[in-house]
C-alpha cells in the first residue's frame, strides 16, 4: 500500500536551518494558543467587571473551548485536502484576528463571541503543528521535536496566569486598559509564526480525501449551546420558564441530531461511535469528561477566590497559581516513564485522581477567615493530581482500542476533556452564583447583631455614605447588595460590612467544590474497575548521534545524511 503522506520539496535538500526554522514557526504558534488558554485564568475577575459581566463569564472559557474542540478534528482532515501550511496559515490568521477583536470589546457577550473565533484559529494549531512535524522529520526526530508541544504546555501553564496577573493590574499601558494587551500580544507571536512557516514551510504531503463531518461539528453546537444558555441564563429566566424549555427541546433535538449523523458517517464521523462498543474505551471517555469538568471548573474558581475573598491583586493571585502549575507539569513528566515502562495506567491514573478529588473536598471547607499559606499546599496537590490523570489518561485512551484505531483514540484525547470543561465551567460557575446571593444575605443576617457589624451600622461616616446604605438596605431585603457582575464595589466598601459579603461568596463555592470532588471519586472508580490491557507500539529508539542532519529526496523519501 502506498503511504500516507509522499513528500515533494521545492528544494533538493532542506537544511538542518531551514527545517529548524519551519519547527521554530509552528511551535510559536502552538505557544501562542497554550498561552492564552492560561493567561485567562487570573484576569478573568479584572475584564468581567471592566466589562460589567461577571456572571456571565462562563461563556468567555466556554465559547473558546466549543470552537477550539470542534474545529480541532476538522482541521487535520481538510490540511490532507488543501496542504498544512495553508491551514496552519488560515488558523493563525483566524487566531489573530480573534485577539484583535478581544482587545476592543465593548461587553462580555461581544468578548465571548470574539473568544470563539479565537477558538477557531486555535482548535488547528497545536495539531496541524504535530502533524506538519511528522512531514518534515524522519520518525527517530519526530518523536523528539513533538515532545517540545508538551513542553510548551506546561511552559505556558507556568507563565500564563502571572503574566494574565501582571496585564490585569496594569491600570493602563500605552493609552489602553491593561487587561486588553493579554489580547494583543499575540499579535507580534502570531505574525512571527506566520513569517516563519510562510516563507520557509516547503513540503507538501499528496492529497488524500476525505469526507468532512460537517453536518456532525453542526449538531455538536446545536446540542451544547442551548443548554450552555440555559445553564447560564436559568436564574434570570427561571429553571422551568417557557425559554428554559426552548433551550432545553432544541439540546436535545442536537444531540438526537447528533447521533444520527455520527452514526451515518461511520469512521469519517467527528466522533466514532463504533468505538464507544468497547467497553474500556466508553468508561476511559467518561473518565476523561469527568476530570476536564473537574480540572476546567476548579480553575475558573479558585481566582475568583482569591481575587474577591482575599482581596489579591491579579499578578499575586498568578503567583499564587504557580504551585500548582509547576506541579502539574512535574506529575505528567514523572508518569510518563513509569507508564512507558510497565505499560499500566491505573497504578498512577487513580491516585492522580484521588489527589485532585482530595484538594477539592479541602478547598470546600476554605473560608474567608483560612490563611492564604494552606492554599499554597492545596493548589500544588491539585497541581500533582492534574498532571498524573493528564499524563496517564491518554494512555489509558490508547491502551483501550486495537493499533490501528490509535489515532482516533488519541484525537478524542482533547475532545472528550474540553467537553467536560465547557459543561463544568457553565454549570457550575452558574451555580456558584446562583448560591451566592442567597449565602451573602444569611451570613448577614447570621452576623448583623455582632458587636463589629453594629457598630458600623451606628457609625454615621459609614451609614451616611450613598452607596454603604444602599448595600446595607438591599441585604436588610434579601438581595445580594452588590452587582455580581461588577464586585468591584467591595473595594470601596467598609471592611465590617464587606466580610460578611465575602464570606457569603466563600460559602457558595463550598457546595460546587464538594461536587467535583464527588466526580472526581466517581472518576477514579470507573478508572479502577477498567481492564488494562497493553496494546500500543513500543516508542522508537533514541536517535543516533549526529542523526539531525536531514535531507528530503525529489522521490519524497526522508533520509538522513549519515545514513546509506
Amino acid at each position: 500500500m502506498p503511504p500516507d503522506h509522499v513528500l515533494v520539496a521545492s528544494e533538493p535538500d532542506l537544511t538542518p536551518r531551514a527545517a529548524r526554522a519551519v519547527l521554530a514557526g509552528l511551535l510559536i504558534g502552538v505557544f501562542m494558543s497554550a498561552l492564552d488558554g492560561m493567561i485567562m485564568v487570573t484576569s478573568l475577575r479584572t475584564v468581567a467587571d471592566s466589562l460589567h459581566g461577571l456572571t456571565a463569564l462562563a461563556w468567555v472559557t466556554s465559547s473558546y473551548l466549543i470552537t477550539m474542540t470542534i474545529s480541532a478534528p476538522l482541521y487535520g482532515k481538510l490540511s490532507d485536502l488543501f496542504g498544512r501550511k495553508q491551514l496552519y496559515l488560515i488558523g493563525t490568521s483566524v487566531f489573530m484576528v480573534g485577539s484583535l477583536l478581544c482587545a476592543v470589546a465593548g461587553s462580555v457577550y461581544q468578548l465571548a463571541i470574539f473568544r470563539g473565533i479565537q477558538g477557531l484559529g486555535a482548535g488547528g494549531l497545536a495539531s496541524l503543528a504535530l502533524a506538519a512535524i511528522a512531514d518534515l522529520f524522519p520518525p527517530d526526530l519526530r518523536v523528539r521535536y513533538q515532545a517540545n508541544v508538551g513542553v510548551l504546555y506546561g511552559v505556558a501553564s507556568v507563565v500564563g496566569p502571572v503574566a494574565g496577573g501582571l496585564f490585569a493590574g496594569m491600570d493602563s499601558l500605552l493609552g489602553l486598559a491593561g487587561w486588553r494587551w493579554i489580547f494583543l500580544v499575540n499579535l507580534p507571536i502570531g505574525l512571527m509564526a506566520l513569517v516563519l512557516v510562510g516563507r520557509l514551510y516547503t513540503v507538501r504531503p499528496a492529497r488524500i480525501s476525505h469526507r468532512i463531518d460537517f453536518a456532525g461539528a453542526l449538531c455538536l453546537v446545536l446540542f451544547l449551546v442551548p443548554l450552555l444558555l440555559v445553564a447560564e441564563q436559568g436564574r434570570e429566566w427561571g429553571w422551568s420558564s417557557r425559554l428554559a424549555w426552548v433551550a432545553y427541546a432544541l439540546g436535545g433535538l442536537g444531540l438526537v441530531l447528533f447521533l444520527m449523523v455520527e452514526r451515518a458517517a461511520g469512521e469519517t464521523a467527528l466522533l466514532p461511535l463504533d468505538l464507544f462498543r468497547a467497553p474500556a474505551f466508553a468508561k476511559v471517555n467518561v473518565v476523561n469528561f469527568l476530570g476536564g469538568v473537574c480540572a476546567f471548573t476548579a480553575l475558573s474558581l479558585i481566582p475568583l477566590y482569591l481575587q474577591i475573598v482575599k482581596g489579591m491583586s491579579p499578578i499575586t493571585a498568578g503567583l499564587l497559581l504557580l504551585p500548582q502549575s509547576i506541579a502539574t507539569t512535574a506529575g505528567a513528566k514523572l508518569c510518563g516513564p513509569v507508564v512507558a515502562r510497565t505499560g499500566r495506567h491505573r497504578i498512577l491514573l487513580v491516585p492522580g485522581l484521588g489527589l485532585m478529588g482530595l484538594s477539592y473536598a479541602a478547598l470546600a471547607m476554605v473560608g474567608a477567615e483560612t490563611p492564604t499559606w494552606p492554599m499554597v499546599g492545596l493548589v500544588a496537590m491539585m497541581g500533582l493530581g492534574q498532571g498524573m490523570f493528564l499524563q496517564t489518561v491518554l494512555s489509558a485512551l490508547q491502551d483501550s482500542v486495537p493499533p490501528d484505531h490509535l489515532g482516533v483514540a488519541s484525537g478524542l484525547y482533547g475532545f472528550s476533556r474540553q467537553i467536560g470543561g465547557v459543561v463544568g465551567t457553565s454549570v457550575f460557575v452558574a451555580l456558584f452564583f446562583s448560591l451566592a446571593t442567597g449565602r451573602i444575605v444569611d451570613s448577614f443576617r447570621a452576623v448583623e447583631s455582632t458587636p463589629s457589624v453594629a457598630a458600623a451600622l451606628a457609625d454615621p461616616t459609614v451609614v451616611n455614605d450613598p452607596d454603604t446604605r444602599t448595600v446595607v438596605e438591599a441585604l436588610r431585603a434579601g438581595t445580594a447588595a452588590i452587582d455580581l457582575n461588577d464586585t468591584s464595589a467591595l473595594d470601596s466598601l467598609d471592611p465590617r460590612l464587606a466580610r460578611p459579603i465575602l464570606e457569603g461568596f466563600s460559602d457558595a463555592l463550598g457546595p460546587v467544590f464538594w461536587i467535583i470532588a464527588a466526580l472526581a471519586a466517581v472518576a477514579a472508580v470507573l478508572a479502577l474497575t477498567t481492564v488494562e490491557q497493553r496494546t500500543t507500539a513500543p516508542a522508537p529508539a533514541p536517535p543516533e548521534p549526529n542523526s539531525d542532519v536531514l535531507t528530503v529526496r525529489s522521490d519524497g523519501i526522508r533520509q538522513n545524511r549519515n545514513s546509506s
